[in-house]
């Protein structure tokens, strides 16, 4: 015979306090002391209490049908050189995109505020947000050449961050998986009969997401015979690029096509006819550009994800084990690597 499930009341009745106490020290809220959540939570567990998963989703999807005149808001919390400067490079407009989406699909308002806004402080905003009610934070398009600590009173909000930086404080993040994207496209370069693949990358780029481009490209490429490895070439480099291709003949270069495009014209090299293109920041639409899209609105959708689930559950504060989710690459193919023929 299954033993019966232990419920909230049997914790309460033991406990000698109120259903509504037990259910709030389970959810870790912190509207009780932090002695009585850690009483409850250890009573629970010598209890034998599992929360049930079924009536828990049930809950949500109830909530989730309720019309919210006043939406909870969320902040989405950015640091570059203009409020809006962000929206005018790669990746970025679609990582608010997809948070923004996220959010009012789990029943939150998305709102966006700038860390230069003159006269406002680390301390201030951090005030600011408390003052508003705002327990959700959203860290997202800092330059990296800002990489100054976040000074929040971080036991006040749940927070995670889009990208790499600022390095510090470690929250959670999300960001796009690089090493997958370029080991992707290595093998879809080598399936198609590629073996003198280059690879050009900015190094700022590379430097800012711990060097996963390279080595990505590095980690597959020991698939080649040595004498078909051609060396990584970082831009800057006191090596022109036309030296390079000269130098190493790639039959396909692996890259962002605005680093190679042009000087592949200077040196009269058709492409594909004279040498293969695989674009692993693709944006192109027409087919043309083979590569591989890196899927930024799903960065900032994951990122609401874990958020709502951190508020949910009063995760607060600056996690003990950082954790970094990584959004996958998806390979488009395209006339500018059609393969060894």
């Amino acid at each position: 015979m299954t033993s019966r499930r232990v419920t909230l009341s049997d914790i309460a009745d033991r406990a000698g306090v109120h259903v509504t106490t037990v259910s709030l020290a389970l959810r870790n809220h912190p509207r009780l002391p932090e002695e009585t959540r850690r009483r409850l939570q250890a009573l629970a567990a010598q209890m034998g209490y599992v929360p049930d998963p079924v009536l828990r989703a049930l809950v949500a999807y109830r909530a989730s049908k309720k019309p919210r005149l006043n939406p909870p808001t969320l902040a989405y919390v950015t640091n570059w050189n203009t409020r809006w400067g962000w929206r005018e490079v790669i990746a970025h407009p679609d990582f608010y995109a997809g948070a923004e989406a996220k959010a009012q699909e789990l029943g939150f308002k998305l709102e966006h505020f700038w860390m230069r806004e003159p006269g406002l402080t680390h301390g201030r905003l951090s005030g600011i947000l408390q003052a508003r009610g705002i327990g959700g934070v959203v860290i997202a398009s800092h330059v990296r050449e800002i990489d100054a600590q976040l000074d929040f009173d971080w036991g006040r909000f749940s927070a995670v961050k889009i990208d790499y930086f600022p390095h510090e404080p470690r929250l959670h993040n999300v960001t796009n998986h690089q090493l997958q994207i370029v080991r992707l496209a290595m093998r879809k370069a080598m399936a198609a009969g590629y073996r003198r693949i280059g690879f050009v990358m900015d190094e700022g780029w590379d430097i800012t997401v711990d060097r996963l481009w390279s080595a990505g490209f590095l980690w597959e490429q020991q698939g080649l015979p040595v004498s078909a490895r051609i060396p990584v070439h970082r831009i800057p480099n006191r090596v022109p690029l036309e030296t390079w291709i000269r130098r190493h003949r790639p039959e396909v270069i692996l890259t962002k096509s605005e680093f190679v495009v042009p000087t592949l014209r200077r040196l009269g090299l058709r492409v594909p006819a004279d040498i293969a293109l695989i674009d692993l920041f693709l944006d192109d639409e027409t087919g043309r550009i083979a590569g591989v899209r890196q899927n930024h609105r799903a960065v900032g959708e994951v990122a609401i994800e874990l958020l709502a689930a951190q508020i949910q559950h009063n995760k607060v504060g600056i996690p003990d084990i950082a954790t970094t989710t990584y959004v996958e690459g998806t390979w488009v193919p395209g006339e500018t690597c059609p393969g060894v023929i």
